[in-house]
């Protein structure tokens, strides 16, 4: 039986489970209606026992009010996208086996499926005249028609041989075998009908950008589409993206941005047509190259740089409906503010504070609307009057189960660190927290290299999920971090275990340094970057008593013969190893196995081709054969990250008992 707090006492607040964190409603990829009155999102939730995600789509008034949702039934839903009459959404459903376009009048009725291409769609998005709808697709360069393909999916599908034969080094991407398809982009009449391919050749169009907003847009006028592509021949180890401009009726594509060797993304036309905003990067191979934004004039052909002397890298961003103003989110010291910018004036201004994305504003200019998110608060829709005033909350999916939580805010911890530079950590302590008592702690090692850890919610190495097991958690930002400016990313490259490791080395020093930090017992943990930092680490330093690394380089040769974006490396080592072989040799933790002694479980995913499994075999068997305490956790059905819901659920079970074993009395 339940024991019930008295009336009026609230109950205590508890520690986050797994369970907690898998029940969060996930919110995202807001839209505003074309009347302003409306907010479509996507709301992901879990199915743990089922070990799947389903995403719906919800509509909440923009005034806030109770939302309603859209989408129901079998499959998952994401990607809405408003009809220019406001009275209908496109998004993107795997309802019918394979993911369509589907269209949904908003005021009541079912969807209807628009397209049944065999290569599946993706990325939806409407002209402005309502009269055919943009959207992405997988397709066999060959091919010419949807028979063609569809032809090719059966043999491949059918055939006893499994085999490829490969020409070209860009084969396979993050987590999939690309099997000689390419992205390009396909116009489909509203009222249903055939498809045609915008985008033919042997050409990813639009380029692939992991987490960008779209690298397409249509013009106002329904005449255009812009769109990224990198046709150098080389996207193996060039990032010379470029904007092509194609007309819809038919005809060559036009590189607007073949002045500038460096990569050009996310076109955005302006509400009037005169402009194209766009993201852009100065260097070619240079992917943490400072991003800007810029903005082509479609009648004199100019360009012009709208964040002249921003430090920082522009992410999301979206026109004012005064064709005017820009609004963009960029990191600032482990937060994402939306500053705003203008064609008539290109400077600068901070408009929010927080940890901001997917801003919108609404079609009267009155309003901007946006997720925003923390350390202790999963995204949620929010709006602010853009002329002055506080965010408000819109949304309130996950309140109730939030308010069970014992959830630390994040302290800001500054320690000087590596050529004079102040380093910035987020620390979190444990539920229940008291200073008198001794913790352990785990210092938490990001990504990237040129990444944060943020005031922002996760899913994946979730800080509070390990407050909640009993240690204090800090998660600093060393050298190659963003946010702090783009020398201080750049001092990074060719220096991978030398500044950033001086700088986590200090963190840790601080974090030894809290009296209610039992120094006997620190860990150290990190993925990807942070993985080949672990490893480091390791070959280092005996200060840790247990190590967590998933996902990281061992030996920095090994690991370019085995990756995909070549680029990568050949940037960070300058040159590649056989170009330049000191720097692969010197940054490579192969070389300091010998003096491991401190247990390591290690973390790897099959499907990982950024850092693919021999890394992780390497280091093993060279751990297990000089007796060093070690593990393997192997998953051969994820990638660079781990998102199965049941396997997620293993990952944190089997870290948490890793540090415990060695970490707790």
């Amino acid at each position: 039986m339940a024991v019930l707090a008295p009336f009026g006492e609230t109950q205590p607040k508890r520690p986050i489970t797994f369970e907690d964190l898998m029940k969060i409603q996930r919110i995202s990829d807001l839209q505003v209606s074309p009347n302003g009155q409306w907010i479509a999102f996507v709301q992901t939730k879990v199915n743990l026992g089922a070990n799947k995600k389903s995403g719906h789509i919800w509509l909440v008034p923009t005034q806030g009010g109770e939302p309603r949702q859209l989408t129901q039934g079998e499959g998952s839903s994401s990607r809405p996208r408003w009809s220019p009459d406001g009275r209908s959404l496109a998004f993107i459903s795997n309802r019918s086996g394979k993911l369509q376009i589907w269209i949904i009048p908003v005021d009541g009725g079912e969807a209807q499926q628009l397209t049944s291409i065999s290569t599946q769609a993706d990325g939806v998005i409407w002209s402005r005249k309502g009269d055919w709808l943009l959207f992405t697709s997988k397709v066999y360069p060959d091919c010419s028609d949807e028979d063609c393909n569809q032809k090719h999916l059966e043999e491949a599908s059918k055939g006893t041989v499994k085999a490829q034969i490969i020409d070209e080094p860009l084969f396979r991407h993050w987590d999939e075998y690309r099997e000689g398809k390419y992205t390009h982009l396909f116009i489909v009449p509203s009222k249903g009908g055939k498809t045609r391919d915008l985008t033919p050749g042997q050409f990813d169009s639009p380029t692939f950008f992991l987490g960008a907003p779209d690298g397409y847009s249509i013009s106002p006028d329904g005449t255009e589409v812009c769109y990224t592509s990198n046709r150098t021949g080389r996207a193996a180890w060039t990032t010379n993206n470029d904007l092509y401009c194609v007309p819809v009726a038919g005809g060559e594509a036009r590189n607007i941005t073949k002045e500038n060797p460096g990569s050009d993304a996310a076109p955005q036309y302006s509400p009037d047509g005169r402009f194209i905003a766009s993201t852009s990067q100065a260097r070619n191979g240079y992917e943490s190259d400072l991003v800007r934004l810029r903005v082509y004039d479609r009648a004199t052909e100019k360009v012009r740089d709208l964040t002249p002397g921003f430090d920082q890298w522009v992410n999301s961003f979206v026109w004012g409906p005064d064709g005017d103003t820009v609004y963009f989110t960029a990191p600032e010291r482990g937060q994402q503010p939306i500053f705003k910018t203008s064609v008539s004036r290109a400077r600068v201004e901070k408009v929010l504070d927080g940890f901001n994305d997917n801003p919108q504003v609404t079609p009267d200019g009155k309003w901007l609307v946006m997720t925003r998110e923390s350390l202790t608060q999963p995204a949620e829709v929010f709006r602010k009057p853009l002329t002055d005033g506080s965010p408000a909350r819109v949304t309130h999916a996950n309140d109730s189960l939030t308010a069970e939580l014992d959830l630390h805010s994040p302290e800001s911890i500054k320690a000087k660190g590596a050529l004079g530079a102040e380093i910035h950590s987020l620390l979190i302590k444990p539920p229940g927290f008291q200073e008198s008592r001794k913790y352990p702690a785990l210092l938490l090692i990001h990504g990237g290299p040129q990444g944060a850890w943020d005031d922002a919610w996760g899913y994946r190495w979730n800080a509070q999920m390990f407050a909640a097991h009993g240690y204090v958690v800090m998660m600093p930002n060393p050298h190659g971090s963003t946010g702090y400016g783009q020398k201080f990313v750049e001092e990074i490259s060719g220096d991978w275990g030398g500044a950033c490791y001086q700088d986590l080395m200090a963190a840790a020093d601080y974090l030894e340094s809290l009296p209610y930090v039992d120094k006997a017992r620190l860990g150290a943990a990190g993925a990807s970057f942070g993985g080949f930092m672990i490893n480091w680490i390791a070959g280092h330093t005996n200060r840790f008593k247990a190590l967590v690394s998933h996902d990281g380089v061992y030996d920095q040769r090994s690991m370019y013969g085995e990756t995909e974006e070549l680029w990568f490396p050949e940037w960070e080592f300058k040159g590649t190893p056989w170009e330049k072989p000191q720097l692969y040799e010197k940054w490579s933790p192969s070389n300091v196995v010998q003096n491991v002694q401190t247990p390591m479980l290690i973390v790897q995913g099959e499907l990982d081709f950024r850092v693919p499994t021999g890394q992780a075999f390497q280091l093993f068997s060279a751990l297990q054969r000089r007796g060093v305490h070690s593990k393997l956790l192997y998953f051969p059905d994820e990638g660079h990250w781990v998102s199965k819901p049941q396997n997620s659920q293993l990952w944190y079970r089997t870290v948490l008992e890793w540090l415990d074993r060695y970490l707790k009395p």
